[in-house]
This record gives structure tokens, sequence and C-alpha cells, in this order.
């Protein structure tokens, strides 16, 4: 075995996070730990690197071959970092080094362990980039690549001196379905041609239902079963898991759609981006909307999917006036919309954003939070009438009136989001934009989130626009989908023909690259 828990245990200041975990992945096996969001899967990966929080009390044992991780001086981790273990994190922008081009964060793993000249390192980063598919010039920096170039240079970091264990920390989270299913397969290609052993982590069983030949299913800490991945599917003995399975092919149940006078109508909209001047040349510019027309009726729910640079968020920004646009008109509730719309215009249309922490102010109460958008009323309600909206927006989304006097860093993920979809309905608007706003949930806290919004939507009668690359939430969560390919609708119709019957081959490519998770009846013979 190349990795080998046994009865591992860790506590936070007295706090316990892992339980006795016991685990083994040989060399060539992938193993997934999958759970939901502190489950302890990110916390096992890191008492395996031994990156535990300050506070942090190990007890077992965790032995990487013949090496004993937790006796190891943190001089001596050092050299087992990217030399015997590997890591890919889920967040490729904050793990890269802004300042430092790509070509010299690969060639920086060889150089500090002295496993090359500054030249062969050059070289061997050149020769590693190229085999993880980038063969882009060396001198380019991580904010000029997209999400899955960016993902990419990080497992070419974590590979570059062939370990023995790569952990790949929820790789494909952000990614869209081709990039994710490209970066799916770059590992499983890795790990067959130099024998390594992957833990792969991730909340999503559809992810790894393919790719993993073993999977750990982690809840409160502990493993509570693992399998070889055919046979854990088939049997799933443990309710947790049988919870996971049914959380990752949720589907919402929405009332009958029955459209309504439209609330938002894009015309002929395009938005372009002004390219660095070439001196004596034209400047060109990057068309990132091309031409886009489309109405959303009152009471509509419509899904928006595409590949990461197919020019949703553009789309986005412009139909919340963020976005000046070259030509083409935007009208919400017939009014324009751009800085002379109307406030009480401008208080029907809400978003929601894929980051609810980042979306938020940390020094304020959730109190103040949720009535942002009480700035846009004539006259907002005061005193009294202040706090009873309070309390009815929380209570809508399933928290308390209590929680309106704390702070958002008190909150789980999913309820700060359950707080970003009260700040959207405080003022009862008429049309909510869904940006992305589960695609960072694990399957559980997504599920109930999805079943919130279809629960609203039966009570509220809102109108929205769902944006995100997962299709198996677009399916079942929306009434019509928008298909986006290089800034341009190249399909839209109702969600259950265009993702069973589509007829674009673009929208073909993002449905056979979809995880899918076998249907209950398959694996049960």
């Amino acid at each position: 075995m190349t990795l080998q828990l046994r009865n591992l245990s860790v506590a936070i200041h007295d706090t316990p996070i892992l339980r006795d975990v016991a685990l083994e992945i040989a060399l060539g096996e992938i193993c997934a730990i999958t759970g939901e969001s502190g489950s302890g899967k990110s916390m096992t990966a890191l008492a395996v690197m031994q990156l535990l929080p300050h506070g942090a009390e190990v007890s077992g044992t965790i032995h990487l071959s013949e090496t004993e991780i937790t006796a190891q001086s943190e001089a001596q981790m050092c050299q087992l970092r990217g030399n015997e273990i590997g890591m890919i994190f889920q967040e490729p922008m904050t793990a890269l080094n802004p300042v430092m081009s790509i070509g010299d964060q690969v060639a920086e793993t060889l150089l500090v362990h002295g496993k090359a000249t500054p030249e062969a390192a050059r070289q061997r980063a050149e020769e590693v980039l190229a085999r993880v598919g980038l063969t882009l010039p060396l001198t380019r920096f991580p904010h000029e690549l997209s999400g899955g170039q960016r993902q990419r240079v990080g497992i070419a970091m974590a590979i570059a001196l062939r370990p023995k264990l790569l952990i790949a920390d929820e790789p494909t989270t952000a990614l869209d379905v081709t990039t994710q299913a490209q970066i799916l397969d770059l590992l499983t290609q890795l790990v067959r041609e130099d024998g390594m052993a992957l833990m792969m982590i991730t909340h999503d069983l559809a992810v790894v239902s393919d790719m993993a030949d073993r999977i750990a299913v982690m809840q409160h800490g502990q493993i509570v079963e693992t399998a070889p991945t055919q046979t854990l599917l088939a049997e799933m003995q443990h309710p947790y898991t049988r919870a996971l399975f049914t959380a990752s092919s949720h589907r919402a149940s929405l009332p009958p759609a029955d459209p309504g006078p439209p609330v938002l109508e894009a015309n002929a909209v395009t938005r372009a981006y002004p390219l660095p001047r070439e001196l004596f040349r034209p400047r060109k510019h990057h068309i990132a909307v091309k031409d886009v027309s489309f109405t959303i009726g009152a009471g509509e729910r419509v899904g928006l999917v595409g590949e990461s640079g197919c020019g949703k968020s553009t789309l986005t920004r412009a139909l919340l006036g963020l976005e000046r646009l070259q030509s083409g008109s935007i009208a919400a509730f017939g009014q324009p919309v751009g800085p002379d719309m109307p406030a009480v215009h401008r208080a029907k249309v809400q978003v929601v954003f894929q980051d609810p922490y980042g979306s938020f102010n940390p020094r304020h109460r959730v109190a103040r939070l949720v009535t942002e958008p009480f700035h846009l009323l004539p006259d907002p309600p005061q005193g009294a009438a202040r706090n009873a909206a309070i309390d009815q927006a929380l209570e809508a989304v399933g928290l308390s009136p209590s929680d309106a006097d704390k702070y958002i860093h008190e909150f789980s993920g999913g309820q700060r989001q359950r707080i970003a979809i009260a700040r959207a309905l405080i003022n009862a608007p008429e049309l909510i934009v869904f940006d992305e706003a589960v695609s960072a949930l694990d399957v559980q806290v997504r599920a109930q989130i999805l079943d919130l919004i279809a629960r609203l939507t039966r009570e509220r009668g809102m109108a929205y626009l769902f944006i995100s690359h997962d299709l198996s939430v677009v399916r079942g969560i929306t009434d019509r989908v928008m298909v986006m390919k290089d800034g341009a609708i190249v399909e839209d119709g109702p969600t259950a023909q265009v993702l069973e019957t589509p007829a674009h081959p673009y929208t073909q490519t993002l449905l056979a690259a979809a995880p899918v998770l076998p249907e209950m009846e398959a694996l049960n013979g």
C-alpha cells in the first residue's frame, strides 16, 4: 500500500474533527472520498499533508510507503510535499502565485527540491505543461488563463516530480461540464501512466462514479462505508450513502408553468471589449455577447447554460444594468435597463450570486444585510414594520428570526445562500437572477436550496433566470433552457426537449460531457 491511515483522529482545541479514520490507497488506484461539507474530507487530506491548523491534536498513524507521516518534522515534511505527495487545490487562482509566470511556478517545484538546474527545470516545466494539455508560452501569468487552464497548471505543479500520492481536493467544482470532463480524464490518464495513487475528494458521487476504483463515504469525521465503486453504488449499505445518491440526482417539484406578460426582454444584445492596441493597426474588439434576443414571461423559470467564457456572466451583468451595450436593448417590466431605470422597477429585479460570503459585508449583522434592497423603495419600512419584514424574509427561507442578530461568518455555506435568497426576496421581486447559486454547495445542501426555490416559486409566482454549468441542476429547476456558445444563444426550448433530444451539436457535446449517476434499477441488476 502507498497510503495507509489507521485510527486517525484529529481534534482542534478539543473539538473532534476526525474519528478513527481507516483508509488504504494502493499505487495505480483512484480512491474517492465523498461526503457533505464539514464531513472531514479536506481535513483528512490536510492531515496527510501535515498542514493542519494550530491547535490540532493528532492520534493514530499515517503511513506513506514505509514513512510514518505523523512522526516527521516540518523540515522533513517539506521534503515529502511535492516530492512524494502532490496536492491539487480546489481554487487554482488562489493556489497560484499571481506575480509569477506559469513556467516559473512549475519549475519552482523542481528547484526547491534541488532536482534540476534552472535550465533543466524550465525544460521540464515545458514538458509537464504540454503533458497536461497546455502548449501556451511559459511566460503567461495566471490571470491570463481560463479556469480550466489554471487548474491544469496546478496539476502540472503537483506531478512535476512524479509523486507516489496525488491528492485532488474538489478540483472540478467551479468548472463547466466539458472542462470538468477533460480534467477528470487527465487525472485518470496520469494515474494509469505513472502508477501513482490518487485521493480524489469530492461532494458529488456523479463526478467519480465512472472514474474511481473505490469510494469512501465520510460523515461527521468518520468513514461510514467504503467499497469498490460499482459494489458501493449497487449495495449502498449505509443510509447516509443512499441519502447522498438521492441528493445527487435530486429534482425539485415545480408547479405547472403558465408564463404571463414579459418581465424581461433582450433584443439583439451585443457587448464587446477592446483588445490591446497593436502598433499601426486598427484596434480590435472581442465580442463577448453577439446579437442575443430572448424574453422571460412572468412566472417563467428559464435556465442559461454554457461553458466558461461563453458569455453567460457578461450577459448577466448586462441584464442587471452593469454592462454598457454596443447595440441592442434590454427592458425589464417595460422600462429600459440602465442608470436611468426608475428605482421602483429596479426593485422588482434581484440577484443571488455564486459566492454568498463574498457578496456580504462581514462587518454587518444579518438584519442589515437582508435589508440592503430597501434603498430602492420610495418609502422603506421602519421600526416594527422593518423588523417584521426581516423576520418574514428569514422565515421564508427556513431560518429563524433570531438569526437577524448574527454575523455572516456564523453560518454554513448553505445557510449563507439562504440569507442571500432572503435578501433577494425582501422587496417581493418579480424576477430573480440566480448566478451559479448552488455550484459551490454539497449535494444535500444543493437539494435543499433547489427545493426552497421551488417552494418560493409556488408561493410567490416569481420568474427567474437560473444560470449554471450543471445540466442536472438545470434539468430539475427550469421549464425552459437556453444554451450559449461563443456569445450567442445556439438553442432555446423546453428543458426536457433540449436536454433529452438536443438539436445543436454543441448541446449534444455538453450533455455527453456531463457526469451522470447510474439509475438505481441498473445498479441492482
